[in-house]
């Protein structure tokens, strides 16, 4: 699957710009560079040392295309573990279009998405799980999910994997080398040692296992579902925790017709908040499709903000009540706060009475204006505590992956069965297999096993250029 041929493509988002950067690697990247390029101290760039930068012009015959920089990385001490050039150009599309084009006459072809970092990975350059974390880090857009990928970037997940690998290989050397020997009825493998090996092991698969529970609403963000009924002041909410007029305030009940959606970073956090449409009895079909739509985004929501209008809690607080034992019932696995909005209009013995009132449902509550934007960090800080970040502040490693997670999941039940045949006596030729098949899964996960339609669908969702 290694080509070495030359590739080129933007490196640098599409659209107009100061700077743009175009990238070539491959055998004759520098080659096809330098046949492009005229320095303005007449350097040739074949003979020039890498990691080095070079002012001049990009000449298509006689025309003169810009003033550019080029950097020169020679294989395989580049990112590709090729010979790589980067022009940075001026960022017209005009000028990126007609240096790109000039270098697909030239003997360039057109990356494919991906490409630079699969040939990084199939050079040796990274593994497949921080050949993966590049992806995971070009789309992080909030601290938490940047501090992961570059955690796995630096390989603090595949050097955990790497050593739970190589500890069982050697153990299944050792079992292997007993087949051999089988007539002689001889144990090569300290059967003690193996099973603390597999308890440990099965220790750090499972501990891995459970990260990914925060991990993936980490990289992801963490859906909220703001209900209630009409008018209790859910888009006046949207708007206070996104500071800014998100959604339509009005006086007019069934005003938000549908769902409204929009992000907040909380605690370097992504939380995603979902404005539905008011929870009530309509004859109006349009309002009627919007309320369905609202118990579907409860469905799909990980937390539920449930908000009630104070004065008209303090009347219908048993009507209410049930209501909030049918979302909790009907939601049973789902975070509930409780939110009474205009705070401002209720005395300190109402406040204590609705707390009394609701105390016995289980449900986190949370008194708050959102006109006057009261109490609205208290309910930030409720959200935050739903997301445990324990470990991201120990640094320890959490996945975020679903292939990762899927092959965990398989090498937890193969090494499983390894340690239930150790207990119960199994021959070593059937504990052997189980082995193998825990060992498959560990390569999967940093590419020590692979093959090309595995690494087809990783990369084609990677940007081109990267």
């Amino acid at each position: 699957m290694l080509n070495n041929d030359a590739i080129v493509a933007l490196a640098t988002p599409s659209g107009a710009g100061a700077i743009a950067i175009i990238r070539i690697s491959g055998k004759e990247a520098i080659t096809i560079g330098n046949s492009v390029f005229k320095s303005i101290k007449n350097k040739n760039l074949l003979t020039q040392k890498t990691h080095t930068l070079h002012l001049g012009h990009i000449i298509d015959g006689s025309k003169t295309l810009d003033e550019v920089l080029v950097s020169i990385f020679k294989g395989p001490n580049s990112y590709t573990g090729e010979n790589t050039i980067e022009i940075s150009c001026h960022g017209s599309t005009y000028i990126q279009q007609q240096i790109i084009q000039l270098l697909l006459r030239n003997g360039c072809r057109m990356a494919d998405p991906g490409e630079f970092t699969l040939r990084a990975f199939l050079n040796g350059k990274l593994d497949l799980s921080q050949a993966e974390a590049v992806a995971d880090l070009i789309s992080s857009d909030n601290e938490a999910s940047h501090q992961i990928a570059m955690q796995q970037m630096r390989g603090g997940f595949s050097n955990e994997i790497a050593k739970l690998r190589e500890e069982l290989l050697n153990f299944a050397s050792l079992i292997e080398l007993e087949l051999d020997f089988a007539e002689e009825d001889v144990e090569f493998a300290d059967r003690t040692q193996f099973h603390e090996l597999l308890n440990r092991i099965e220790f750090v698969l499972k501990r891995l296992i459970d990260s990914f529970a925060v991990g993936n609403v980490i990289k992801n963000g963490i859906p909220v579902a703001i209900v209630g009924e009409p008018n209790v002041g859910k888009s006046t909410l949207l708007n206070a925790l996104l500071n800014e007029e998100r959604a339509i305030v009005s006086e007019i009940a069934g005003t938000t017709r549908d769902t409204i959606e929009d992000e907040l970073t909380i605690g370097g956090i992504g939380f995603r908040f979902i404005d539905t449409a008011g929870i009530r009895e309509t004859l109006d079909v349009v309002e009627s499709i919007g309320i369905k739509k609202t118990f579907e985004k409860i469905e799909q929501a990980q937390v539920v903000l449930y908000l009630f209008d104070s004065l008209k809690f303090k009347v219908q607080s048993s009507e209410y009540i049930i209501e909030i034992e049918k979302i909790k019932n009907q939601f049973p696995l789902k975070p509930l706060v409780v939110v009474i909005n205009k705070l401002d209009l209720l005395s300190e013995l109402e406040i204590y009475t609705i707390q009394k009132e609701l105390e016995t449902l289980n449900i986190k509550l949370i008194f708050l204006s959102a006109k006057e934007k009261i109490g609205v960090d208290e309910l930030k800080n409720q959200l935050l505590s739903f997301v445990n970040t324990g470990a991201l502040r120990n640094n320890e490693t959490i996945v975020t992956n679903t292939r990762h997670y899927d092959s965990l999941l398989k090498a937890l039940d193969e090494v499983s069965k390894v340690k239930f045949g150790l207990e119960t006596n199994l021959s070593s030729d059937l504990m052997a297999l189980d082995i193998r098949e825990a060992l498959y899964h560990f390569g999967m996960i940093t590419g020590q096993v692979t093959n090309d339609e595995l690494l087809g669908n990783i990369f084609a969702n990677f940007c081109i250029g990267k």
